[in-house]
């Protein structure tokens, strides 16, 4: 597969984040879209806080917000209307006791006949609150439907720029973290974060405004009354700050185990094949199972402290009503009220009764939005890959060098390339045998720049420039590399072999067809290039999988290309069509061939025997067969081992 090729899978993925990225990054180096893009590279940036990283997704649906806030806040002016209206239709309409209505309002009813007016033409106020209703439910209609643009704005503005810098991020920090774990962070958790911004942060400004003016009128009834009321709102808030630590450390277990089960079931999904070749079915099945008896266990500890909650919520609410209607009641029975007033000051105490719950509900969920910040500011925070602001495009067709590289892994401990030395020539092919660990595809994961190679390890050189100084996404349009177990998006043979350039015609993919021995196969298909591959190429064996990577890389003919163990599934005969074709069709480009098979190395230029990170044996073919070394005895066995095989 060529560099763009991973370029225009990521064009070809889903816009939503729940995208079905898999576990096998080593071995498909699918994660290798991280570094494939096209274009220049993103600036990293570092969020200091919460509301930082909030605020930074809010760009493109501030403006909804705002618009839903200012309609709250007059949903919650217009729900605090009806009452009062009542209240006065009750005492100053059906009783002859004087309006508490605003001056204002009062000057309004003198104007039209007063009270007297009112009185005989009751059908006004009625249509007063039928008026006041409408514009509540046009206010609540704008609300909803301006939050609901915000949210969805929100949660596609977080989903592409955490998509965006996912992909730039390097190929280490892929293979560090479980594919289960981050998908479940781009989509629960920001399905949690989107739910509490939409639905309770701008909730909460309604809430402030309904509870403030809803106090201010009761206060206008009765200060007494409002003191019942008011002594309970602590006591709710109180409890709510009691439960936010508690459920923010039981939120952030649950999701870091529903990430485990994600991992466990994508993991299986994939490789579902190797599961039920070995048998392992039982086995899988009974880790699922253990894993999501945890993960079921783990929340239902959540849902007993939410229901705790929830519970002492109700006790201290229902106390509230059932506090003020008694003594509403006394105050009503001794004069100190009006009935209007008792009426009037009990709407209003159901309406803020939930509010404060409200608040309470939000304090509890901000320790859960909370934990998926975090965990979503995790990846934000994760350094991308980021070049030199002088970042150079030079001419690939010349000579590598790789001078005294040395490379470690697991930050030191594992040393994998020790004092690495050798030149392959501007169009020359360079094969590299060794044995399982011994560095050989280690260096041409740095050579693609996929690991990065540390200051004081060496240099490697493309021509006379350092391949730190080289912009990767130009490096790696112009290194096609194929790898033994390729990566193959579900769609047609066609759309997957010309997946690298878009551009490209049917004659040009037949070309790479046949270079790559594909076409023979693919005439045998009942619809020839427009056969469906399956998912990972499923529906194809591995040689046709190995041949079809081939033709994608081809198609683009790079510079550079790179066969890590990409013919171990093809027979001899197709090995040697393979590499005669490439001989007279790519004779410009740089071929590095990585195998086992002595067969597809011994017509290179030059071979390099590898053993434990280093060089041990370096030459033609004819050269390294005198030596008498380690590719003598791999030769020898080889040709043994064929001999037995023919007879």
């Amino acid at each position: 597969m060529g560099g763009c090729h991973i370029c225009e899978s990521v064009k070809l993925m889903p816009g939503r984040l729940k995208i079905r990225m898999r576990r096998q990054y080593h071995n498909s180096l699918f994660s290798a879209v991280v570094v494939y893009l096209s274009g220049t590279m993103k600036k990293n940036r570092k969020f200091t806080s919460h509301a930082e990283m909030v605020f930074y997704f809010l760009k493109g649906s501030k403006l909804y917000f705002m618009a839903a806030v200012i309609f709250a806040a007059c949903l919650s002016l217009l729900d605090l209307i009806n009452p009062k209206i009542i209240g006065f239709a009750v005492d100053s309409l059906l009783s002859d006791k004087p309006s508490a209505l605003p001056a204002v309002v009062n000057g309004w009813i003198d104007r039209i006949g007063g009270m007297a007016m009112l009185k005989e033409n009751l059908w006004i106020v009625a249509l007063v609150i039928v008026v006041v209703a409408l514009l509540t439910a046009l206010c609540r209609f704008s609300f909803r439907t301006l939050n609901a643009k915000g949210a969805e704005t929100f949660v596609q503005t977080m989903r592409n720029e955490l998509f965006e810098h996912i992909m730039h991020l390097p190929f280490k920090w892929h293979s560090e973290n479980r594919t289960g774990d981050i998908i479940q962070r781009c989509t629960s958790d920001v399905e949690q974060i989107k739910m509490f911004v939409s639905e309770q942060l701008t909730s909460l400004f309604r809430v402030v405004v309904l509870i403030v003016l809803s106090v201010v009128f009761m206060l206008n009834i009765s200060v007494k009354l409002t003191i019942v009321s008011a002594v309970f709102i602590p006591l709710i808030i109180g409890y709510s700050f009691y439960f936010h630590k508690k459920i923010g450390g039981q939120f952030r277990i649950v999701d870091e185990e529903e990430g485990k089960l994600s991992s466990i079931a994508q993991e299986n999904l994939t490789g579902v094949r190797v599961v039920r070749a070995f048998g392992r079915e039982s086995y899988e099945r009974s880790r699922f199972e253990k894993q999501n008896h945890f993960y079921t266990n783990m929340w239902i500890r959540l849902m007993q402290l939410m229901a705790a909650f929830w519970s002492v919520g109700d006790l201290f609410s229902y106390g509230q009503v059932i506090a003020v209607m008694i003594y509403g009641v006394v105050l009503c029975v001794s004069g100190e009220i009006t009935a209007g007033d008792y009426i009037a000051f009990v709407q209003y105490n159901n309406m803020i009764r939930w509010p404060i719950r409200m608040l309470g509900r939000v304090i509890s969920n901000l320790s859960k939005a909370g934990i998926s910040i975090e965990r979503l500011m995790y990846i934000m925070n994760s350094e991308m890959e980021e070049d030199s602001e002088n970042a150079l495009t030079p001419d690939l067709h010349q000579d590598i060098t790789f001078d005294h590289v040395s490379y470690t892994y697991d930050n030191g401990t594992h040393e994998i390339l020790r004092d690495i030395s050798f030149t392959v020539r501007a169009g020359s092919t360079v094969g590299i045998l060794g044995g399982t660990g011994s560095g050989k595809s280690t260096l041409m994961y740095l050579l693609d720049k996929l690991y990065e190679l540390p200051e004081g390890s060496g240099r490697i050189l493309i021509g006379d420039t350092d391949l730190r100084d080289i912009r990767s996404s130009w490096l790696r349009q112009n290194i096609g590399m194929v790898l033994q177990e390729p990566y193959l998006f579900s769609r047609s043979l066609y759309e997957n072999i010309r997946i690298a350039d878009r551009e490209k015609t049917m004659a040009d993919v037949k070309a790479a067809a046949r270079i790559a021995s594909l076409e023979e196969a693919i005439d045998h298909f009942k619809e020839g290039y427009e056969t469906f591959v399956g998912e990972r190429g499923v529906t194809l064996s591995g040689g046709q999988k190995q041949r079809t990577a081939i033709a994608q890389m081809l198609i683009r003919k790079p510079p550079i290309m790179i066969f890590d163990d990409s013919l171990s599934a093809v027979d001899a005969e197709t090995d040697a069509k393979i590499r005669a074709a490439l001989k007279e069709n790519v004779s410009e480009s740089t071929v590095i061939l990585i195998g086992h098979r002595i067969t597809t190395l011994m017509n290179a230029d030059q071979i390099l025997v590898m053993d434990k990170g280093k060089i041990k044996e370096r030459g033609t073919h004819d050269e390294l067969l005198k030596q008498n070394g380690i590719y003598r005895k791999i030769y020898d066995l080889q040709m043994q081992q064929s001999e037995e095989g023919t007879v």
